[in-house]
């Protein structure tokens, strides 16, 4: 990959900034295909990328997208800390960004049923953001630790004596030498891996884990094509994807209800008769950490969670407008956005592009604009990793704000008809502050949760 496409050289010492420089080849493809109208008699495809043009404008998108990061301060992305003034932890960290799946709205696929809708443009936020999250826990489980995608970066490890042929003069720094050498050796199975988890979010009705499945499985909470999904049913929605995929076996999915993470529930669903191990599980907290806005004494307490090795991401956002947050430096938050409208990929052709699944552009935005409706992920491996979990998050939420935890765990199991129930169980539970109890909407987000 050419360096000049991930980020500018670095400015001068004595700059307290670094200006990177993010632009995708895709943008300039989106863009001219838009004007290249050759379905013109088809006016629903015409509609279609029209919606998706707007959408690209609306929320933002450009060919040219700048962000700015500090050489001051560590740069915090899902339980790892980087210093961008060390050559070696920047380039750490462009590998670790790139790595992670980047899933967008699409258009031109399958119509999804019920609808005409060939798009998710304008409304699937939540669920790309929900699948992004999902994605992230999936990688974490199927490769081992410290895995980046290769096709960019073959270089596995920093320290890596890395074989060299003969009649290159400078193999070390030659990227496609270091393709020819190592890659066909080390990464083969784990790019198969990689592109069969892709293939897993496809929009297609036959992916586990694609639009077309999730938004089959929202019925039962109300919602079809075309409506806002909030955080909340998300996380129910990815549960029952888990729950009935038979590529998994070994993963499952647990929704902390009430804010209350009952870790005999969790037992229960990770526990496996002798002699097979525990399974891994994936536990998703919806949580609201305030009313209209983000409660500032939270703050510390998600910046917290950010730095756990554990955590696999947090998704939220704006109303109606969902990012998937997976990092942090200083009081800006570090994201993945889903608002870029790009064309469906056949991944049932051997070696389809992956290129449009990765994202090489990283975006801020500060705490102050997060909306509080959002639900926070954890990934544990095993028995031993399960129970470090629960000792390491309790204690960053146990200290949350104004002594009231932001999400907390029981010892106990939860009611048994929640717990069986075909669809999610949303009550609103008020802490008394003060003298008085105040009930904050939820309207704006579609959702209802515990209020903090």
């Amino acid at each position: 990959m050419n360096p000049s496409m991930l980020c500018d050289d670095l400015p001068a010492a004595d700059d307290p900034m670094d200006d990177w420089l993010f632009l995708s080849h895709k943008s300039v493809e989106f863009l001219s295909d838009t004007t290249s109208l050759q379905e013109t008699g088809d006016k629903g495809k015409l509609k279609s990328k029209l919606v998706s043009v707007w959408n690209s404008v609306k929320y933002g998108w450009s060919l040219k997208q700048k962000t700015k990061f500090s050489k001051s301060s560590p740069l915090i992305l899902l339980g790892k800390s980087y210093e961008l003034k060390d050559e070696a932890n920047k380039e750490r960290f462009r590998r670790s960004f790139a790595s992670l799946l980047w899933l967008t709205y699409r258009r031109g696929f399958p119509q999804l049923a019920g609808s005409s809708l060939t798009t998710d443009s304008g409304w699937g936020c939540v669920l790309r953001t929900g699948q992004m999250l999902l994605a992230r826990g999936l990688l974490t489980h199927l490769m081992p630790p410290g895995w980046m995608w290769s096709v960019w970066y073959r270089a596995v490890k920093d320290d890596l004596d890395l074989p060299h042929h003969a009649d290159c003069t400078d193999c070390k720094s030659n990227m496609r030498c270091r393709y020819q050498s190592l890659g066909s050796l080390y990464d083969r199975p784990l790019e198969a891996m990689h592109r069969k988890v892709v293939s897993w979010f496809a929009d297609h009705p036959k992916a586990p884990f694609g639009i077309h499945r999730l938004v089959e499985l929202g019925a039962s909470s109300g919602k079809k094509a075309g409506d806002w999904y909030g955080p909340s049913i998300v996380a129910h929605i990815l549960q029952k994807a888990v729950a009935a995929s038979v590529d998994l076996p070994n993963l499952v999915v647990y929704v902390a209800q009430d804010c209350t993470i009952y870790l005999q529930d969790v037992r229960g669903l990770c526990e496996r008769p002798p002699p097979h191990s525990w399974k891994s599980v994936i536990i998703l907290v919806p949580v609201r950490l305030g009313g209209q806005d983000l409660n500032p004494s939270y703050i510390s307490c998600v910046k917290k969670l950010l730095e756990l090795q554990c955590c696999i991401g947090i998704i939220g956002g704006r109303p109606k407008h969902s990012l998937f947050f997976v990092g942090f430096q200083d009081d800006q938050l570090l994201y993945l956005d889903p608002h870029y409208c790009q064309l469906t990929v056949n991944v049932t052709k051997e070696n389809f592009p992956l290129e449009s699944f990765h994202c090489k552009y990283p975006r801020k935005m500060p705490f102050s604009r997060m909306d509080p409706s959002c639900t926070i992920g954890f990934y544990a491996s095993g028995q031993q990793e399960l129970e470090l979990l629960c000792t390491n998050v309790n204690e960053v939420v146990s200290t949350s704000a104004e002594g009231y935890p932001m999400f907390i765990f029981s010892e106990g199991e939860s009611w048994k008809d929640e717990e069986h129930s075909s669809s999610p169980v949303h009550r609103v539970t008020y802490i008394q502050r003060s003298s008085d109890l105040k009930r904050v909407s939820t309207s704006s987000s579609m959702d209802e949760f515990v209020l903090l």
